[in-house]
């Protein structure tokens, strides 16, 4: 009797392992969700499977504080609608693009103003004449604004980094972004609006807005020169 209530060794064997079995597996399903989690994240290489997981975007930003009020005296005659391809590159000496290297191709779009100042002007800078019927400006010559990018018409072509450079983003506080391509963005704006005769347009126009001003007023002759 008690030969036949032994077991086998391969049995025991096989019993053992079994109860491990369940461990194992659970342990193994949670690498792999972890795995997917890092995959799906910050490095990107499987875009397409981050829906899964049911991100949530929720906006706690606090209201707008008004920190400064600043006049506006100048007159502004024109204004220039542009866009610029930026393809900005930077490569490792001794390292492949695929190892250390990053690539944007990055659409900006932004708007830059030309404006005449007229809060310089003084009595100086009028002459009319004793029967008032002609009237002589002197004005400064027309500047560019600042240019102004427009986020609903700028975006991001495309994003090509080395795996170093994704291990970066993805162990760094503040990964990298689109300030560099938007900077460029911005001084080939400009660039293009000292290039496209923006100034003389709104110089132009700023003279016909004073000539029809003065010439409702009751004067014949109106004469508009930039100093």
């Amino acid at each position: 009797m008690q030969r036949s209530a032994e077991l086998p060794e391969e049995a025991r064997k096989s019993g053992r392992s079994g109860s491990r079995r369940p461990v194992w597996f659970a342990a193994g399903l949670l690498a792999l969700a972890a795995l997917l989690v890092v995959v799906t994240g910050p490095l990107g290489l499987l875009p397409g499977l981050g829906g899964l997981f049911g991100e949530k975007t929720r906006d706690r930003t606090g209201p707008a504080v008004l920190q400064a009020v600043q006049d506006m005296s100048r007159y502004e005659g024109a204004a220039g609608n542009y866009q610029v391809v930026v393809d900005l590159e930077k490569d490792a000496k001794l390292l492949p693009d695929a190892v250390r290297g990053t690539r944007t191709l990055y659409v900006g779009a932004g708007t830059v103003s030309a404006y005449v100042d007229l809060g310089g002007l003084d009595e100086r800078s009028v002459t009319v004449s004793e029967d008032r019927t002609r009237a002589e400006l002197r004005l400064p010559h027309a500047a560019l604004g600042d240019p102004a990018i427009d986020p609903d018409r700028s975006y991001a072509v495309s994003k090509e980094r080395g795996l170093l450079d994704r291990l970066g983003d993805f162990f760094s506080a503040n990964p990298s972004g689109e300030q560099a391509v938007q900077k460029l963005a911005v001084q080939h704006i400009a660039e293009a609006a000292r290039d496209s005769g923006l100034t003389q347009r709104a110089e132009k126009n700023t003279a016909a807005m004073l000539e029809g001003l003065l010439r409702s007023l009751g004067f014949s002759q109106v004469s508009v020169v930039y100093a």
